[in-house]
């Protein structure tokens, strides 16, 4: 009896353990659906980008970059670079609130490009269109 018994226990413990597995593969799945990111940690602040083409349908691999100074007298320097997801989207937080100057960010796509600006010190979450299109 204490044979079926250590059995019947292995076999909920591997239960358990295979449905604990299942449960975090199916977090890292869903997290796999979030915007492409990246994070400059300066500040609260973000701009989530939806880069599309002539045509309205979203470019994949877009890359927006932003290059700004910052700290006293500005004497800091930092780059960030994100590519766009298969919808267009893309996101750059840990900007910094207390800016003098709009940001300037670059989209390039192929041979197109485009720069557009945002003021975090007005508008902290700021969502921005982008249509990269020939003129």
């Amino acid at each position: 009896m204490k044979e079926r018994d250590a059995f019947k226990s292995h076999r909920l413990t591997v239960w358990m353990t295979g449905a604990f597995a299942l449960l975090l593969a199916g977090s890292a799945f869903a997290a796999a659906d979030d915007i492409p990111t990246v994070d400059g940690h300066l500040g609260g602040c973000s701009a989530t980008f939806t880069v599309r083409d002539k045509e309205n349908k979203p470019i994949y691999n877009a890359r927006i970059s932003v290059v700004f100074r910052y700290g006293p007298l500005g004497v800091r320097k930092m780059s960030l670079e994100v590519g766009t997801d298969s919808e267009g989207r893309a996101r750059v937080a840990g900007l910094p609130e207390n800016r003098k100057n709009p940001l300037e960010f670059e989209i390039i796509s192929g041979p197109l490009s485009k720069t557009v600006t945002a003021d975090t010190s007005k508008k902290c979450k700021a969502t921005i269109e982008v249509n990269l299109r020939t003129e």
